[in-house]
C-alpha cells in the first residue's frame, strides 16, 4: 500500500531529525564558556596562557585583545577569554616588569616585546587548567604548580558549577617570595623552584603542586563550571571554602 502524503512527510522529518542529531553529537562541545583572569596585584602583570600540544589557543577576549594583554593593578586590570569549543588543557603565568613596545609614539604598555622580569622563565608560578574532559565532556580539572618556582601568588576558582560538586578553590595566596630562604631567591624576583623548596612551599600552601606525583590537599571533582577564574595576588583567604557552592 502506497504511504500517504502526510504520513511520508512524517517519515521525512523523523529521518532529518535523526540526522541532525547525529551531526549535532559529532560537533565539539563547550561546557566551560569562560576563562577569566584578574590580576588584584598591586602593580600590572602580563598574562600568558599557553595550549598543551595539539590544542587550539584560546582566542582574544571581547575587546579583541589576546591572551598577554597587560592588566593593571588593583582590581583594574580583567580579562574574560573564551575557550575553544571541545576539550582544551593548558598553562596561564602571570609575567611581571615586562618591556613596554615604543611605537614611535611614546611606549605602548600593553603590548610585550622585551623580556620580563619573572614569568619567563622558572622560577613562575604555573596555573594549569583542563577542560572539556571525561567521557561527557564535562570534567574540568585544575592546578597551582610550585614546581619550577613561585613568582606570584595565584589562585584557580570554578563558578557556575551544578550544586554538590566539588570545585573548591585551589592554590597559593601566600607572598612566598617575601619570606623566601636567601639561597632559593630568584636574580630578579620569586622563590626557588628547587627540590630543596617543595617541602617548605607545600607546608605554606597544601593546596598547590610541589613535584610531578604531588596533589592538593583539598580534593576536586568539578563537572561543567561554566567559568574558570584565575586570579593574581588573590586575598590571603581566598582559598578557604568554595568547595560546594555554585
Amino acid at each position: 500500500m502506497a504511504m500517504s502524503s502526510s504520513l511520508a512527510v512524517e517519515a521525512l522529518m523523523m529521518a532529518m531529525l535523526a540526522l541532525a542529531t547525529v551531526a549535532a553529537s559529532s560537533q565539539p562541545t563547550r561546557t566551560t564558556a569562560n576563562l577569566t583572569l584578574h590580576n588584584l596585584c598591586p602593580f600590572p602583570v602580563w598574562p600568558l596562557a599557553t595550549a598543551n600540544a595539539g590544542v587550539p589557543s584560546v582566542p582574544t577576549d571581547a575587546d579583541g585583545d589576546p591572551a598577554g594583554q597587560r592588566l593593571d593593578g588593583n582590581g583594574s586590570g580583567l580579562a574574560t577569554l573564551s575557550f575553544p569549543p571541545g576539550a582544551w588543557s593548558g598553562r596561564i603565568v602571570a609575567r611581571t616588569g615586562c618591556a613596554p613596545f615604543d611605537d614611535g609614539y611614546g611606549e605602548n604598555d600593553s603590548v610585550v616585546v622585551g623580556p620580563c622580569a619573572t614569568g619567563d622563565a622558572p622560577p613562575v608560578t604555573v596555573a594549569q587548567v583542563s577542560v572539556g574532559g571525561g567521557p561527557e565532556g564535562t570534567r574540568a580539572a585544575y592546578s597551582v604548580s610550585l614546581v619550577d618556582g613561585f613568582n606570584v601568588a595565584v589562585v584557580v576558582t570554578p563558578h557556575g558549577f551544578p550544586e554538590g560538586r566539588r570545585c573548591p578553590t585551589l592554590g597559593c595566596a601566600a607572598d612566598l617570595a617575601a619570606d623566601c630562604p636567601v639561597g632559593a631567591r630568584g636574580p630578579r624576583g620569586g622563590c626557588g623552584g628547587g627540590a630543596s623548596e617543595a617541602a617548605w612551599f607545600k607546608a605554606r600552601c597544601p593546596d598547590t603542586r610541589t613535584n610531578a606525583t604531588d596533589v592538593e590537599a583539598t580534593p576536586q571533582d568539578c563537572v561543567a563550571p561554566g567559568e574558570i577564574k584565575v586570579v593574581f595576588c588573590p586575598k590571603p583567604d581566598a582559598v578557604a571554602g568554595h568547595a560546594s557552592l555554585a
